[in-house]
């Protein structure tokens, strides 16, 4: 049976960003419609509509769904019509809600694969990563098309729901990550906690980037798949002593990608919002309850969609670097550099910057950049303390290290995310200790700017040092770069660490 949907202009105007369908019925189709002899049967409906150019974020197909169903499953397709240069395509994501509803933040969620995958299923036993296991419960499921971007003659639309009956199996009690590893007590540990795999738009397998993990040297990582926490449960075997694996998710909106880092297993936060729906705060609550840190990622990314528009209030530190290091990073750390300056006279907290990979797939490199976080032991409330605190510095990858701080006249000391508090007139020493860097030269920045500069030696090892004035400086932070590769820029960071703070609060 197939039913055709066309949505004219008229249909969507004044949408607040979501639209329902009209609902497609299995009333007929009860398991006793299978197969001769008993054996379990399947109905298939098909649905093919047109929606124009202005089409709401998120459009809802509902579908009855009777009883007796053990298994669902959804296949779909949209065209892609030529478009002018420079005006957007279509590109449509797709995903589920069941009997529980759509509802903002509701417990409905059954998966989302984006726009990674053109089918999926689900049912007790089993589901395609990015989606969660669990019974198929009659009531009115959803599907979600989410038209990401439409060309201007419309996105047309084929979804093909496919219900097979039979007997339900059993559903696995979830497997999660534990939240603390072995460690080294209080020390520094390297993790990358911005990675995909196939649970969203990623290519790799868990078990591959658990591996590429060890093999960067890295003591954590965060799974952190875009808008399902179907990843959670799929690291069994693959943490150990020598790796804590956290749990999170790469909340996905339309106007900006927030990493929620370290939230409990299980627990899902919703993105269908926008910044003009003021509901960000809410959600940005919603992964601090759930033990998470709200960290905006590439905030100055160019893909569309990328950009983070919600403002920095909400967030617990920002990523200042994702990836290789390119221009949209140093526009990111030139504003984060910006926004230092209000902590000085204890105006504001500030914000401590974090570095992730962002991996999805080959040639991706998992821990570059990785950051490096001083932590009581190896486990998510001390890496989390210590990130908060901004006890970070970040890295392209374990072949560098280094080591940084600040001290007074009379031995008093500071290091990375502190403050020495010292009188304003106080002649300071800035020491940073670099190995693994070779080529690369370094920097002391402070509010004013970059005021020191100078080329390690050939080896990349060797220890830099910098006297100064509370009165001076402000903060000074240590930046090590590679040589330049584009006009006018300062070279991509070979590594980075937070500020430290000079002088005395001021009333």
């Amino acid at each position: 049976m197939e039913r055709r949907d066309v949505l004219r202009l008229s249909a969507v105007a004044g949408a607040t960003g979501a639209l329902t369908l009209g609902r497609v019925s299995f009333a007929d189709a009860e398991p006793a419609a299978g197969r001769p002899g008993g054996e379990p049967g399947e109905q298939t409906r098909r649905v093919t509509g047109h929606l124009p150019a202005g089409a709401p974020d998120f459009v809802y197909l509902p579908v009855e769904v009777p009883r007796g169903v053990r298994e669902i499953a959804v296949s779909y397709r949209y065209d892609k019509p030529p478009v002018p240069e420079g005006t957007t395509g279509n590109a449509c994501d797709i995903g589920i809600f069941d009997e529980r509803g759509t509802e903002l933040g509701g417990s409905g969620f059954r998966g989302w694969s984006g726009g990674a995958r053109s089918e999926f299923f689900l049912r007790a036993d089993e589901a395609t990563p990015g989606y969660l296991p669990g019974p198929v419960n009659a009531g009115t499921w959803h599907i979600a098309l989410g038209p990401y971007t439409v060309a201007p003659q419309g996105l047309s639309y084929d979804v093909t729901i496919t219900l097979r009956y039979g007997p339900r199996r059993h559903t696995p009690a979830p497997v999660y990550p534990p939240q603390r590893a072995r460690g080294r007590g209080r020390a520094w540990y390297r993790g990358d906690s911005h990675l995909h795999s196939v649970h969203s738009d990623g290519k790799r397998t868990p078990a591959e980037i658990a591996a590429l993990a060890r093999a960067a040297g890295l003591d954590f990582i965060t799974t952190s798949e875009h808008n399902t926490t179907s990843a959670h449960r799929a690291w069994e075997g693959l943490w150990g002593d020598d790796l804590l694996i956290l749990t999170g998710e790469e909340v996905t909106t339309r106007n900006g990608h927030v990493v929620a880092m370290g939230t409990d297993p299980g627990v899902f936060i919703d993105w269908r919002y926008r910044a003009r729906d003021n509901a960000f705060g809410k959600f940005a609550r919603a992964i601090r309850r759930a033990g998470g840190l709200v960290i905006p990622a590439h905030p100055h990314a160019t893909c569309i969609g990328c950009n983070w528009k919600f403002g920095l209030n909400e967030a617990d530190a920002v990523e200042v670097w994702n990836g290789p290091y390119t221009p949209d990073d140093e526009v990111t750390l030139a504003e984060w550099d910006n926004a230092l300056v209000a902590h000085t006279q204890g105006r504001a907290g500030w914000l401590p910057a974090v570095g992730h990979s962002d991996a999805h797939r080959d040639p991706d490199v998992v821990g570059l950049p990785q950051t490096v976080v001083l932590a009581d032991d190896l486990s998510r409330r001390a890496l989390q303390d210590g990130i908060r605190a901004g006890r970070v510095w970040i890295v392209e990858s374990s072949k560098v290290d280094l080591a940084f701080s600040v001290t007074g006249e009379r031995g008093e000391h500071a290091g990375i995310g502190e403050r020495l508090e010292v009188p304003r007139t106080t002649r300071v020493t800035a020491r940073l200790k670099v190995s693994g860097a070779p080529g690369c030269t370094v920097s002391f920045v402070t509010d004013q700017g970059r005021l020191h500069t100078t080329a390690l030696p050939p080896s990349g090892e060797g220890t830099v040092t910098w006297q100064t004035t509370p009165d001076y400086a402000a903060y000074i932070r240590a930046e090590v770069r590679h040589p330049p590769t584009t006009a006018g820029l300062p070279g991509p960071m070979a590594a980075m660490t937070n500020p430290i703070f000079l002088g005395r609060w001021e009333a």
